[in-house]
């Protein structure tokens, strides 16, 4: 486990795993969603593909994401590893409700300087909304890259509830 993803749906605990990943092992942790957006209103770094690109090649590294649609076959190429949270709704839905309400409330800065606000729950492109709409999107997505060929040599791990991702976390 030297280059490892961390697959989920929003809310699942991605960063939370990827940074005791990268601390228990002595890997840098990236955070994709600071890669992809660098500016305010969300706006995406241009360069997305050559920074992913120049980390992905170097020797270890540990990643939170599934990869937006520009790199993810460059990422899933890259790893070794992918460990996917697939929790069911009702275990991310409580997670990703009570961070964005913190988020919202203590205006907390995110990625390339944006915030989540009242007015953004409105928005499809909300974390609560895009964790409710995309659960069975990204199940299948992940399912079927695990079981395409060219990932074949990726060393899956796949946790179905939290007790079970610490347990595993505890016993590495």
């Amino acid at each position: 486990m030297e280059r490892i993803l961390v697959v989920g749906v929003t809310g699942a605990g991605k960063s939370t795993l990827a940074r005791a990943l990268s601390g228990r092992l002595g890997l840098p942790y990236h955070e994709m969603d600071a890669l992809y957006f660098n500016g305010p209103d969300w706006a995406v770094n241009d360069n997305v593909t050559e920074d992913v690109s120049r980390i992905v090649n170097g020797p270890g590294w540990v990643i939170d994401s599934l990869g937006y649609p520009e790199v993810r076959d460059l990422l899933w190429d890259r790893a070794d590893t992918v460990m996917w949270l697939d929790y069911p709704r009702r275990v991310i839905m409580p997670r990703v409700l009570r961070r964005s309400v913190r988020r919202t409330v203590t205006r907390e800065v995110l990625f390339g300087g944006n915030r989540e606000t009242w007015t953004g729950w409105l928005s499809r492109e909300h974390p609560a909304w895009w964790a409710w709409s995309q659960h069975g999107t990204r199940r299948r997505e992940v399912a079927l890259r695990i079981r395409d060929p060219r990932f074949a040599p990726l060393a899956t791990l796949r946790f179905g509830h939290p007790k079970d991702t610490a347990a595993w976390l505890a016993s590495a």
